[in-house]
């Protein structure tokens, strides 16, 4: 059999469903530029899923859209565009 190289290849346990549901309200959260945000993925909705290597980096809004948001996300020494819809994108908690 040939070996696998998909989308979501090596991510049993990092796309591992948690026991809790978001629901509706990580959805109504009103996003503008220059929001910092975390990317954590959200395995029960498949579209608009960034990339594994995403997961948990803290990213710049650039642009909002009705579902989806463009990100500015450092990786190394570079700067990365990462679009992303909403259900993968938590609000960064600033103390």
């Amino acid at each position: 059999m040939a070996k696998s190289h998909g989308f979501r290849r090596r991510t049993r346990s990092l796309l591992k469903a948690s026991s809790a549901k978001k629901g509706l309200s990580s959805l109504l959260v009103e996003y503008s530029p220059q929001d910092r945000v975390v990317v954590k993925i959200d395995p029960s909705q498949v579209k608009g899923m960034p990339h594994r290597r995403f997961n948990g980096l803290v990213g710049t809004v650039r642009e909002v859209g009705r579902r989806s948001l463009t990100l500015d996300v450092s990786v190394g020494n570079k700067t990365k565009t990462l679009i992303a819809r909403k259900e993968h994108v938590v609000r960064l908690e600033t103390q």
